[in-house]
């Protein structure tokens, strides 16, 4: 189901420059569409004159006695204008701050890591904003925040310029950085690392993938060491088993000769007889 659309309570955006039948002093001093003064008239002469050469009549001054107003066509003066604005706003350069926190007791390799954070807004030509926050009582220590923002400080020269020193403002001290003139006329290139890191990356994988590839296809077969041909685990005869000894033979020979003596000639021991002493 579509979300209906907020109602916009806010009037519309007119045009507050009054032309022609909305200027309502009685009088007006007219400037001519060359840009020359022609003087002081009642305002519908000064009306009729515009519409007699197909021009508007501007009121370019309305806080001056009598008002300015200017024959042009009024048109093609704010279609200009929307020209103007626009390359201008070309041209500007917008500037964004961004924020790096520190700790004071932070370890090297933290500390690493930020600065290169610190570097990459620098090459984007982005302000810093370095903030070390204490805790507890290390705010009483405030001249460790102020060694370590000096110490990044320093290593960034190259890059950035202090544009405001470290200042303790409650348990934060700040300093802001800015990117050099050296950055600023494009001699830091902000996409050459970015780059070179990507395609580090991209080598990394296809070299890992490449191993791993070979590692699955790699497995070598059972191979058989009087033929050289691979064993087929499906065909592969089970071991042979034990011969039976050459003495199991003849006692089975004797049982049969034993089954068929009569009763009375067996032994005692085989009839289940004890013999009397």
């Amino acid at each position: 189901m579509p979300v209906p659309r907020r109602f916009d309570r806010r009037p519309p955006e007119r045009d507050t420059t009054r032309i022609n039948e909305r200027i309502r002093v009685p009088e007006v001093r007219v400037i001519g569409e060359d840009g020359k003064q022609i003087g002081v008239m009642r305002t519908d002469e000064a009306l009729r004159y515009a519409q007699e050469r197909d021009l508007d009549l501007v009121e370019v001054a309305p806080e001056a006695r009598p008002p300015v107003t200017r024959i042009l066509d009024y048109s093609k003066y704010k279609y200009e204008q929307a020209q103007k604005q626009k390359a201008a706003r070309k041209h500007q350069q917008q500037i964004t701050i961004r924020e790096i926190k520190f700790r004071p007791k932070i370890a090297q390799n933290d500390y690493d890591t930020k600065k290169g954070h610190v570097m990459r807004f620098l090459k984007r030509k982005d302000k810093v904003k370095v903030t070390i926050m204490f805790r507890g009582r290390e705010v009483t220590h405030p001249e460790r925040g102020q060694q370590l923002l000096e110490r990044l400080a320093e290593e960034l020269q190259d890059l950035a310029v202090v544009e405001q020193r470290p200042n303790l403002d409650g348990r934060n001290m700040t300093m802001m950085l800015g990117p050099s003139k050296a950055v600023l006329s494009g001699q830091y290139d902000s996409d050459e690392q970015g780059t070179g890191e990507i395609d580090a990356i991209a080598d990394d994988a296809a070299t890992n993938g490449a191993d791993a590839d070979a590692g699955a296809t790699a497995e070598p077969a059972a191979v058989d060491g009087d033929t050289g041909a691979a064993e087929d685990p499906a065909t592969a005869e089970e071991p042979a088993t034990a011969e039976e000894p050459a003495t199991d033979a003849p006692a089975a020979a004797a049982d049969d000769d034993f089954d068929l003596l009569p009763e009375s000639e067996r032994p005692a021991a085989a009839s289940g007889k004890r013999r009397r002493s």
